[in-house]
């Protein structure tokens, strides 16, 4: 399709009532539809927060912190996006209340204003409306861009994005711009009915502002029936076949082919007239398949300390869903908080385990746990990945229980320990500023190819993504190589270790990166795939050896 500058097609989403609704999924859906479609689509996210970005943030607070290529910490919807619409993006995709004001603000400082009074309106509202033609331009052009507006309608915060939307509407026209609005249509027990009186208010609050919804996507339990969809449209000024209905799923991957069945893709081709072939859902209906109707079942242990906020392993959760589809297995995910691992609970709580995954984090709660269960897979044989922090347990568990560096530790944790086999970066001591100064974003990596890794990628560069301050120290490569770790990844420089594998067990692999951030619902992550892989085999062999002792017994 020949792009022309000037043609881009923009759809807004937008939220009512409460959040967490599904926006990202929503708009994630919209993409791929419109990508199967043969159009060239890019999507983006608005956050109404003041923060630069949410690097800074906890994730109790904001969840994930998804990295991008080009190192751009981001919210946790941009990976959604790139798992649905299987392309990277950029941090133009991922904007700020805090980043907008902040290049307004430098702008006036250096007199770009030229004396100007500046204010929300046209200041900040040109900017973000510069911001989202920005994507639509990229790399020679899109068909269509996507924009999510975070929070809901409704928010103070929220305001100076609705309103550049409204001005891109009036300045696009209609036949460019189209505006779908995410509401909720609550069943009410007691009274044993669907309400449509919350997505009214919120549409009526929507309108206020100067914005009329062309589509709404309604969140429900209940299948909404015609009658249902006829009001919602009377009283919101919506034909009644663009009220779609966006029921609750087992599975995320199901909403776009559910939104397809509602028509919702042949409405926004129509209203924006965009020129487009026919759907071709195949591999996603294979995919879809094969969740629903496993052949095989696989449990693994994810160990960490934000295991009571499942957002803040996002990525991970699909990824597992992911390597579960190419290994034809259902992954159980059984989440263990790692300050309740101890030498005593260790072989309790991981014992009915097939693989166990550590991931990333930050700081000294709950390490100790996690060092423990390091030492239970590596003693045990059981199928291990390793993500960043979890590579760096790896290295600490194996230096104090096989080369006896007792009280060996990583430099975050203890800055007096005598073998610090994790220390910081040597570019990072002299940094203060916290936001956006790790090393971010991907990096190329060398893969030894008697490996692991090796026979999972197979090829023997790589890039992956990283978000961490601390490293494999190499004053202690002697030593702990000689005990028998690998070091079967390396920087292309040879200088930074990004990969360990243990000789004297079947699957124990570590990684400095983050293998999560790159894994696709139709193409897993080979480091996934192949800890799924190795923990199905463990499973079976542990079936057989009970099997056998059954045997024995009978004799």
């Amino acid at each position: 399709m020949n792009y022309q500058k000037g043609k881009v097609k923009y759809i807004f989403v937008t939220g009512g009532v409460v959040s967490s609704l599904g926006k990202g999924i929503a708009s994630s859906s919209i993409g791929l539809l419109l990508k199967k479609r043969g159009l060239r689509v890019n999507i983006q996210k608005f956050d109404p927060y003041i923060n630069v970005d949410p690097g800074t943030m906890n994730p109790f607070q904001h969840g994930e912190v998804f990295v991008l290529d080009d190192g751009a910490e981001t919210d946790l919807d941009l990976g959604h996006y790139e798992r649905f619409i299987d392309e990277n993006l950029t941090r133009d995709n991922n904007l700020t209340s805090g980043q907008i004001y902040d290049a307004v603000i430098t702008r006036e400082r250096k007199g770009g204003y030229l004396g100007s009074t500046v204010q929300v309106i046209p200041h900040i509202t040109n900017e973000i409306k510069d911001r989202i033609k920005k994507v639509g331009e990229r790399n020679g052009g899109v068909d269509v861009v996507i924009t999510e507006i975070g929070g809901t309608v409704g928010d103070i915060e929220s305001l100076p994005f609705l309103e550049s939307i409204r001005q891109m509407g009036l300045e696009c026209g209609p036949e460019r711009t189209l505006f779908i609005h995410l509401t909720l249509v609550p069943f009410i027990e007691s009274a044993g009915e669907l309400k449509t009186k919350p997505t009214q208010h919120s549409v009526k609050e929507l309108r206020e502002i100067g914005i009329q919804p062309n589509i709404l996507l309604c969140r429900t339990a209940q299948p909404l029936t015609k009658q249902i969809k006829e009001k919602i449209g009377l009283f919101c000024n919506v034909p009644a076949q663009a009220v779609i209905q966006a029921i609750d799923v087992d599975c995320i991957y199901e909403v776009p082919i559910l939104f397809h069945q509602e028509g919702l893709d042949n409405l926004i081709i129509q209203h924006l007239d965009l020129k487009c072939g026919e759907l071709s859902m195949d591999d996603w209906a294979k995919m879809m398949e094969k969740i629903k109707n496993p052949k095989k079942k696989v449990k693994i242990g994810i160990c960490g300390k934000y295991t009571h906020l499942k957002d803040a392993y996002k990525s991970i959760i699909e990824a597992f869903v992911h390597a579960g589809v190419e290994n034809d297995a259902r992954v159980e995910l059984q989440w263990i908080n790692a300050e309740e691992v101890t030498h005593q609970t260790a072989g309790k709580i991981l014992e009915d385990i097939d693989g166990v995954l550590i991931p990333g984090g930050f700081g000294e709660r709950g390490i100790e746990g996690k060092i423990e269960a390091v030492r239970y897979v590596r003693e045990n044989k059981v199928p291990y990945l390793g993500i960043c922090l979890g590579m760096h347990c790896a290295v600490v568990e194996f230096a104090r229980n096989v080369c006896s560096l007792e009280k060996a530790n990583t430099y975050e944790v203890d800055q007096a320990t005598p073998y610090p086999v994790i220390h910081l970066m040597p570019d990072q001591e002299k940094i203060t500023d916290m936001g956006g100064t790790m090393r971010l974003g991907a990096y190329p990596c060398i893969l030894e190819k008697d490996s692991l890794v090796y026979k999972a990628y197979g090829e023997e560069k790589i890039s992956e993504r990283h978000r961490h301050r601390y490293e494999f120290h190499n004053r202690f490569r002697d030593v702990l190589t000689k005990a028998g770790m690998k070091l079967t990844g390396l920087s292309p420089d040879g200088r930074l270790v990004e990969i360990i594998e243990l000789t004297d067990h079947p699957w124990f692999v570590a990684v400095q990166f983050h293998p999560e951030l790159k894994s696709r619902p139709t193409k897993a992550h080979p480091l996934f795939r192949d800890l799924v892989k190795a923990a199905l085999k463990y499973r079976k062999s542990r079936s057989s050896s009970l099997c056998d002792e059954k045997e024995q017994v009978k004799k």
